[in-house]
C-alpha cells in the first residue's frame, strides 16, 4: 500500500501573546492520499497558513509529527529537511511569482535544472505539463504576454515539474475572476490526479471547494469535516 502523500499527527502551533498563549492549531490530525484533493477553508486568521507552512516544512510546529511520503520531516536535520521539501513538495501561491524574463517553458524547466536534470529532459517535461494544462500554444510566451489564468497555470506546472508527492496551494485563484478561477481549479484537479499528487488547497471559494474530494474547516484550531 502506498504511503500517504501527507500524514499529520497531533500538530500544534502556539504563539506567546503578552502573558497569554494564542493557540492556532490544536492536536490536529490529517492524511492526504496520493491523487486526492483536500480543501481547507476558514476565515483569515483561522490557521490555514500555519497549517500549510508546517506541512510544507517552512515553519516548525510547536508539537506534532509531519510525514511526507512516510518520512518524519521535522525529525530530520536542516539540510535533509530542505532536500525533502525540494524533492517532494510543490507550492502554488495566490501570486504566481513567474520570472518575467523567461518564457513559460523556461519558467517550468528552471526548477528541474536546479534539481540537476539535463536541459533537454527538463524542457520536454515542461512542455508535457504545459500541454496537459492547455497551454501548448503559449509555451514560448513570456508572463506579460499571458492572461492571469494562463500565468497561474504556468505556476501550477512549475510546482509539479519535479514530480512532488504533495502539492500545497494557498488561495491559488484568489486574484482571478470566477470564470477563470473555475478553469484554473479544473486544470489543477485534473493534472494532480493524473500525476498522482496529493493536494491540500486553502481557499475562500466555497463553490470550488465543493468539487474537492474532502473539505475541512479550521475552527478554534481543529479541523472540522464539511458535508
Amino acid at each position: 500500500m502506498s504511503e500517504m502523500a501527507l500524514s499529520i499527527r497531533g500538530l500544534e502551533r502556539r504563539f506567546a501573546s503578552g502573558e497569554a498563549e494564542l493557540v492556532v492549531l490544536s492536536a490536529l490530525d490529517l492524511d492526504v492520499a496520493p491523487g486526492e484533493i483536500v480543501g481547507l477553508i476558514g476565515p483569515s486568521g483561522s490557521g490555514k497558513s500555519s497549517l500549510l507552512h508546517a506541512a510544507g516544512l517552512l515553519e516548525r510546529p510547536t508539537a506534532g509529527v509531519v510525514r511526507i511520503d512516510g518520512v518524519d520531516a521535522w525529525a530530520l536535520g536542516d539540510d535533509a529537511r530542505t532536500a525533502l521539501r525540494r524533492r517532494s513538495i510543490g507550492f502554488v501561491y495566490q501570486f504566481h511569482h513567474l520570472l518575467a524574463e523567461f518564457n513559460a517553458l523556461d519558467n517550468v524547466a528552471l526548477p528541474q535544472l536546479i534539481a540537476g536534470k539535463g536541459q533537454r529532459a527538463a524542457r520536454e517535461e515542461a512542455a508535457r505539463l504545459l500541454t496537459h494544462l492547455g497551454l501548448a500554444a503559449r509555451i514560448l510566451h513570456q508572463p506579460a504576454q499571458l492572461s492571469g489564468g494562463e500565468q497561474q497555470r504556468v505556476a501550477i506546472a512549475r510546482a509539479l515539474a519535479n514530480k512532488p508527492r504533495l502539492l500545497l496551494a494557498d488561495e491559488p485563484t484568489g486574484n482571478l475572476d470566477p470564470h477563470t478561477s473555475g478553469a484554473v481549479f479544473q486544470s489543477l484537479f485534473e493534472v494532480a490526479r493524473a500525476e498522482g499528487v496529493g493536494a491540500l488547497i486553502a481557499t475562500h471559494n466555497l463553490e470550488l471547494a465543493s468539487y474537492m474530494d474532502r473539505v475541512f474547516a479550521l475552527k478554534d484550531g481543529h479541523l472540522v469535516a464539511q458535508a
